[in-house]
């Protein structure tokens, strides 16, 4: 067999695309090199309304389209166009013994069956009727015969296409080969949204048989944790809140593989608050969080949390970040590395990019809105495999609380105890928490210890332990944390029950007068 040709003419193309976007563009520019254009339905309608003169396939084959648009260009004069092979003489006498053009471009993306069927109240017939049969097809003979026809599946691809046209007059083996394996991929990916869908309603059980991750490289990192650790960011275009990898970058420098888990954090904690929220992390645990009714108050009071870490932390805001809390955030001595937030004012914007001594390094990271929840599933690669989990997001509700003590709680403590029963799920086990003002003041994270994790978050709210709320992750094994936590001024505690020596922790606050309330629920984070 001969070797793959460099340059091949394009003298045709087929085009029938669902989204039509950069469509003008490409066909005006085909066109004007003197390209035969075939087209079908939409498509075809949409370049006559452009200017573009368009040959409908129908009228080529023969055959008119039929079974409402299913059948169109599934036909021999079609597939033998693309899939004949040019310097084959017995391909070449074949197609020109039943009146076959040659196709030297395709340009083909698939039906929206993953956007139709992520969508809420989508039907089955509904999603069904989006599983494209001739548009994979076209575009697999393409990429198969690459060797002489090139294949497009996104409007990414059309400015190399025009730009090799007209430089060389038709495209070149090395682009060939690179959009034929684009083309494959393009069609995995719908496949496995196909599959996915379908086994997802027959299997029966939450978790499903398989599981398949289709990513897109959306950007090389300079470096992982770590210098010597290269990093690359992937997409995952089937998720639709409100994320980290599909934010708009108003400002600042290349984020860093730490700043994106940082953010990520930090907007997971933001997100699950009602009222106006703002979080302070660093090194993937929440030194500083608040809610006020006011976002530039519960800024202030997250940045107060533990001020001596919040220098060089990320920041995640569930809210808008308007003027005020921007002239908060650019008070001298503070260095901020990023923020994620819903959006920024421009004034906000400004501010935060022209005011303090970090000028425009400062990331800005505008998400959207946050009404829509994550994905219920959390992900995790271990060696050899994935694990996959409920992701903790069902917090229990203080009507299934107890309170398990002699004391009860003062209706004004049931705000800061609600608090930190939301903040300790997001600090790694074992977590100790205290809250006060619906603020964090202490934290002790990560411990081999529990009581080591009570006497951090003692350390850390110096003075502020007075009068406290202590969230506990899980249940305590011996009354000793109970006695930390009294000693320093604690009033009230959080925490799930469950141990064996539940009476004794009791029995210890009851001696302190300290009521204590169960949640019956464990939030480990490991």
């Amino acid at each position: 067999m001969n070797p793959v040709s460099d340059v091949v003419p394009i003298q045709s193309a087929l085009i029938s695309v669902s989204d039509k976007m950069g469509l003008a563009d490409l066909a005006t520019g085909l066109q004007r090199a003197g390209v035969t254009i075939y087209s079908t339905g939409g498509t075809r309608r949409h370049l006559e309304e452009c200017g573009v003169e368009v040959l409908d396939v129908a009228e080529y084959t023969g055959f008119p389209e039929m079974l409402d648009g299913r059948v169109k260009t599934l036909h021999p004069k079609i597939f033998g166009g693309i899939l004949a092979i040019r310097d084959n003489d017995e391909h070449v006498d074949a197609i020109q013994e039943h009146d076959i053009e040659p196709i030297d471009l395709v340009v083909v993306n698939l039906y929206p069956f993953e956007a139709t069927a992520s969508r809420v109240g989508a039907t089955r017939e509904e999603c069904i009727e989006q599983i494209d049969i001739g548009g994979p097809s076209l575009v697999r003979a393409a990429a198969k015969n690459h060797r002489d026809v090139a294949v497009a599946t996104s409007s990414e691809q059309y400015g190399d296409i025009l730009d090799q046209l007209q430089e060389h007059g038709g495209t070149t083996v090395d682009l060939r080969k690179q959009l034929a394996a684009e083309a494959f991929d393009h069609t995995a990916t719908y496949d496995r949204a196909i599959a996915d869908y379908m086994l997802g309603e027959s299997i029966s059980g939450d978790f499903p048989a398989s599981m398949h991750l289709t990513l897109r490289r959306k950007s090389q990192l300079r470096y992982g944790e770590n210098p010597h650790q290269r990093a690359a960011l992937y997409l995952d275009p089937s998720v639709r809140s409100a994320n980290l990898v599909a934010a708009r970058q108003i400002s600042g420098k290349e984020l860093s593989y730490n700043n994106l888990l940082d953010l990520d954090s930090a907007l997971e904690i933001v997100r699950g608050f009602a009222q106006p929220a703002v979080s302070v992390i660093k090194h993937n645990n929440p030194c500083g969080a608040a809610t006020d009714t006011k976002l530039a108050n519960a800024c202030q009071k997250a940045l107060d949390g533990d001020p001596l870490s919040a220098f060089g932390s990320v920041l995640g805001f569930n809210r808008t970040v308007d003027v005020e809390t921007a002239e908060l955030l650019c008070q001298p001595g503070l260095f901020i590395e990023a923020i994620v937030a819903p959006d920024f004012q421009a004034g906000a914007v400004g501010l935060l990019t022209s005011k303090p001594r970090w000028k425009d390094n400062v990331r800005l990271m505008q998400v959207g809105r946050l009404d829509d929840q994550p994905s219920g599933l959390a992900k995790r690669f271990i060696s050899g495999g994935m694990l996959v989990q409920d992701a903790d997001r069902m917090t229990s509700a203080p009507l299934q609380w107890k309170t398990a003590t002699e004391a009860q709680v003062p209706s004004e403590m049931w705000d800061d105890i609600s608090f930190a029963w939301e903040m300790v799920r997001h600090v790694k086990s074992n977590a100790i928490v205290l809250a006060r003002d619906t603020s964090l003041v202490g934290v002790g994270a990560g411990q081999m210890s529990r009581v080591d994790s009570v006497e951090i978050s003692i350390k850390k709210a110096g003075d502020r332990v007075a009068g406290s709320v202590l969230g506990s992750d899980a249940f305590f094994p011996f009354p000793d944390s109970i006695e930390a936590a009294a000693d320093a001024g604690v009033v009230a505690i959080v925490q799930p029950g469950g141990s064996r020596r539940d009476d004794e922790v009791i029995e210890a606050c009851d001696e302190h007068d300290l009521p204590m309330v169960l949640t019956g629920r464990r939030h480990f984070k490991h």
